[in-house]
């Protein structure tokens, strides 16, 4: 499934110390499940809020799947021009850089991890956490994201859309949901699951 692609990107990227960096141009629209595509959204100031021009955020991610479990830094820089992601293993080694500019995604990382490495999943994944829904919904195909009542500050998921075959009325349950700890996204302690892969990510700033 494309979900496993996701974290064998982590897992070979945890794994990996050094070695010659290579530039791709990647693919900026990716399968999320049956029927459901999401092609990355554009940079805009409704992604960074009304009060600020930059977002600047160290985190780590942990990463469980149903055979281990993980952990990456990641320090993202955003501003209205560019959105950079850099990848770091546990010692502060890095592993890639991507770079998106709303239009192209370039990933710099290691000749090691090779065609493995999908920067167009993991940037998918950061923008279904952060983006506000509706920039999320007009790029989302077969599907929507939208909030639902929880038991935590903020609940998020990704249903089928009733255009797609595999929706079903009385059984709608999600494709992926996100919890969040506090109400702005970016401050939250954040949990991701697509239990059709069996991935699970949890993300804390540092």
């Amino acid at each position: 499934m494309p979900q496993l692609s996701i974290s064998l990107c982590f897992l070979i990227a945890l794994l990996l110390l050094s070695g010659c960096s290579q530039t791709l141009t990647r693919q900026t629209c990716v399968t999320l499940a049956p029927e459901v595509s999401y092609c990355l959204a554009p940079i805009n100031q409704q992604v960074l809020g009304s009060d600020r021009q930059t977002i600047s955020a160290m985190q780590k991610a942990s990463i469980n799947t149903q055979a281990s479990q993980h952990e990456l830094l990641t320090q993202l820089e955003l501003n209205q021009q560019q959105l950079t992601l850099v990848g770091l293993a546990p010692l502060g080694q890095a592993l890639f850089t991507l770079n998106y500019d709303g239009h192209n995604l370039i990933s710099e990382q290691s000749q090691l991890l090779g065609e493995q490495f999908k920067a167009e999943y993991l940037l998918a994944i950061m923008q279904l956490i952060y983006w506000p829904d509706n920039s999320v919904n007009q790029y989302l195909q077969g599907a929507t994201i939208t909030r639902y009542q929880c038991d935590t500050a903020l609940c998020r998921g990704v249903f089928f859309a009733k255009s797609n075959p595999n929706y079903q009325a009385d059984n709608q349950q999600a494709l992926i949901t996100i919890r969040y700890s506090d109400l702005t996204p970016w401050q939250a302690e954040v949990e991701l699951n697509i239990p059709a892969a069996n991935f699970q990510l949890n993300i804390s700033p540092l």
